[in-house]
């Protein structure tokens, strides 16, 4: 999987040992330009816009986000506790399964409680009507599979075959729209505005007989809006169009789009050696601070990296330095890349794109050390350690 991002704007100014290693940096002039950009997007097609708290869930930046977002969405009861806690707006919460001690609470905490099936809404019924008697006042949704994939890798497709995610589009009854207020569907990953539109188009011929039925429809992220040649001006199109088709409030809910190019990852590097070409180890893990590098997989832009030559394509790694984590699991290898000089031992570097997903995946496996987290104001070049990792929270999740 090729990255679409990885444009370092003011970050190619940003001395990297301003921080210590390893660490996020997070733009928040960025994050405002982003925000900008969506929030344009809202209002011109005269939609609600959440942010998604699965991709970013920078808590610190939530005022940022509360000027110019409708609210959050979130995945289950604790970021619904965090949206509740810190974020202004709406909150939509949306889980593949409830347990039953948390939906009371997540029902008094959401304004949208999106189920993953119409028989979960059957079962929770009870829970549901006794929170409505308390006076909580939410709607209730279902996520929808259109069975339509785009995804470019199967394991990140809500379309994929045999997928856990969203009721099939096509066993959807009268019955089942009677027991909802909304219909949601997240069927992208990192995508432009066309395969938006054709999965609108096979969604709507299941979904035309209940237009006017629901309440709202909710196109859930994946939508890569803030990336430069996304489609921005068809996409506002298409969602006053849709609006005027269903008779319902639409709603989008980016993740990555709010976060985009917004921070990196700075590390460095810890030694190097050769072992048929030249292996630097660092104290950025793939394994443990950029799992979706091993997992989707991917190849995360470095900054100030030097194209690869074509000869060096012809022959193999050529001049790239391949760098791996400190970790021992074998396989915790970031890629291959070529730096403008070097790299020494003790060199700074950073990886760009990574405010989003890879801060809220990190995790502390063998020990290795949680990066710092920083935010930056590259208008003002105001910078503040937002927060920093010890061992005791390494020990304190373990017993």
């Amino acid at each position: 999987m090729e990255t679409r991002a990885g444009d370092p704007g003011a970050f190619a100014q940003f001395d990297l040992s301003r921080v210590d290693s390893p660490s996020f940096v997070v733009d928040a002039a960025r994050l405002r330009q982003n925000l900008s950009v969506l929030a344009d997007v809202r209002d011109r097609a005269g939609i609600k816009l959440l942010s998604a708290l699965k991709a970013f869930s920078m808590w610190s930046t939530a005022p940022i986000v509360g000027e110019y977002l409708d609210g959050v969405c979130t995945s289950g009861l604790w970021e619904a506790r965090l949206a509740s806690e810190f974020y202004d707006g709406e909150i939509a919460t949306y889980c593949a399964a409830y347990k039953p001690e948390d939906l009371d609470e997540i029902l008094r905490l959401s304004d949208h409680v999106i189920f993953n099936s119409p028989q979960q809404i059957v079962r929770c019924s009870a829970i549901i009507a006794a929170a409505r008697a308390r006076g909580e006042a939410f709607d209730i949704g279902l996520r929808i599979n259109p069975l339509h994939p785009e995804g470019e890798v199967p394991r990140y497709d809500p379309c994929a075959p045999h997928s856990r995610l969203g009721f099939p589009i096509d066993q959807l009854t009268e019955e089942h729209m009677e027991l909802v207020d909304g219909i949601h569907m997240h069927t992208l990953c990192e995508q432009d505005f066309e395969p938006l539109r054709r999965t609108w188009d096979v969604a709507f011929d299941y979904l035309e007989p209940y237009f006017g039925q629901f309440k709202w429809v909710n196109l859930g992220g994946g939508h890569h809006i803030t990336r430069a040649d996304y489609q921005r001006d068809e996409l506002v199109e298409f969602l006053i169009d849709l609006q005027d088709d269903t008779q319902a409030e639409v709603y989008l809910e980016p993740g990555e789009a709010v976060a985009l190019d917004a921070g990196i990852l700075v590390g460095t590097v810890l030694d190097i050696g050769e072992n048929g070409m030249p292996v630097a180890i660092t104290d950025i893990s793939a394994t443990c601070h950029m799992p979706d590098v091993i997992e989707a997989p991917y190849r995360p832009a470095m900054l100030g990296e030097l194209p690869q030559l074509d000869s060096e394509i012809d022959e193999g790694a050529g001049g790239a330095v391949r760098l791996g984590g400190p970790s021992c699991l074998a396989g915790d290898v970031i890629g291959d890349y070529r730096f403008a000089s070097g790299p020494q031992v003790g060199q700074r570097f950073a990886f760009l794109d990574q405010a989003h997903y890879s801060m809220v995946k990190t995790t502390t496996f063998n020990g290795v050390p949680l990066p710092s987290i920083w935010l930056w104001d590259s208008e003002t070049d105001h910078l503040e350690c937002i927060k920093r990792f010890g061992y005791e929270d390494f020990r304190d999740r373990l017993s």
